[in-house]
């Protein structure tokens, strides 16, 4: 299939003001992003014209996102596009169950080799519907639109696809690019601010992975909120990170660093996650006190500055993150969830570590007794 960006320019005209753009280089599977206030218009246009190519459109959207922009969905659904909703919201919607539900679904629309799954909603729904796509009739194409500010910056980009297990989180999915990314900033405006803040966690991540730069201009911003002046600004370096790093390493195979650098703060954030219960902790709520334990745990290797700590607990507060555990979680589950983790191998567990601000390595730790100890000294 040529690019459904460059074959669909036309119907996807330029129009928006602010809009930013940039690409995710990928060969045969490169794809644009797109992030603006008012992108819901193009996307209508868009899903209009593959309707006119007689292209089937499956759109997947959950409970809250259909209730906040019903007339979104009305504007879609008049295009020619099918709306399907997922059983309920937040993490228990991103299990086997429910991507069951979406290949009936799929096939029950009749939706065949040349349809579009649409993704409108934050994490759970990209990665739910973006399984389904990479697995429906062994793929079918898809298109994200993020409503999320976590899912903007970082689950929206790149192609990680699945579902949680109860033995941990993402175990089964897909490495599985998107067609076209729209960020339309707009969704951002009746999101909670809870889960805003939890995807300002993602953002702080990546100044700390690889951008000091983006990291003071953060800690310089004050408290992010939806109509931030430098949100868009800030939106669009975190995917041009995040899409500098997966074209260097898509499918996560470098022996050192590469993507994934990604996952820092994801190695303790996935273990409180699965040990709490998931919803307990916003999966950026889990990331902010990852990304505390993360520098802390490097610190005591010796590869960061313990100043910098601060900085960084700081910063987390200013923008209404926990930087610890609420209440404490049993240290056995943790390290088995841990141990169960994708970046787990018999030769011990591969963290991400910080040598600085800006500045994010792998670090592969065979000690777990250490490791134990050191959730010990955690805990509340």
């Amino acid at each position: 299939m040529e690019d459904f960006v460059s074959k669909k320019e036309e119907a996807v005209p330029r129009d928006i003001s602010g809009d930013r753009e940039l690409d995710v280089v990928l060969g045969e599977r490169s794809y644009r992003i797109r992030i603006g206030a008012g992108l819901r218009e193009s996307v209508v246009r868009a899903v209009a014209e593959l309707r006119r190519q007689g292209r089937p459109v499956f759109v997947v959207t959950s409970p809250a996102i259909w209730a906040a922009w019903g007339g979104f969905f009305e504007e879609v659904g008049e295009a020619g596009a099918i709306v399907h909703r997922t059983s309920c919201d937040g993490e228990q919607a991103k299990r086997a169950g429910e991507l069951e539900l979406l290949w009936e679904a799929l096939a029950q629309k009749r939706v065949d080799r040349g349809g579009v799954v649409l993704a409108v909603g934050g994490g759970v729904v990209g990665d739910l519907a973006g399984f389904a796509a990479a697995s429906y009739l062994r793929g079918v194409d898809f298109i994200q639109m993020p409503t999320t500010l976590l899912a903007m910056v970082d689950s929206a980009v790149g192609g990680k696809t699945g579902i949680n297990l109860g033995a941990g989180k993402n175990l089964a999915g897909a490495f599985y690019q998107p067609v076209a990314v729209y960020a339309d900033t707009a969704f951002l405006e009746t999101l909670p601010q809870r889960e805003f803040a939890s995807g300002v966690a993602e953002v702080i991540k990546y100044g700390l992975l690889g951008d000091a730069a983006l990291f003071e201009q953060l800690r310089r911003a004050g408290t992010l909120h939806w109509q931030h002046a430098q949100l868009a600004e800030i939106i669009r370096r975190c995917c041009e990170i995040k899409a500098s790093v997966v074209s260097a390493d898509e499918r996560e195979k470098a022996e050192s660093g590469g993507r994934a650098l990604l996952n820092l703060g994801h190695t303790f954030g996935h273990a409180i996650e699965n040990v709490a219960g998931y919803g307990t902790y916003l999966h950026g709520e889990a990331v902010a006190i990852g990304l505390m334990l993360a520098a802390k745990f490097s610190a005591n290797l010796g590869f960061f500055d313990v100043r910098e700590i601060g900085v960084l607990e700081n910063l987390l507060r200013v923008n209404g993150l926990p930087v610890a555990l609420r209440e404490p979680l049993p240290v056995e589950a943790l390290m088995e969830a841990m141990l169960r983790d994708k970046k787990a191998g018999a030769a011990g567990v591969k963290f991400v570590l910080l040598r600085g601000v800006g500045s994010a390595f792998t670090h592969r730790v065979a000690d777990m007794a250490a490791v134990a100890d050191f959730w010990r000294g955690n805990l509340p």
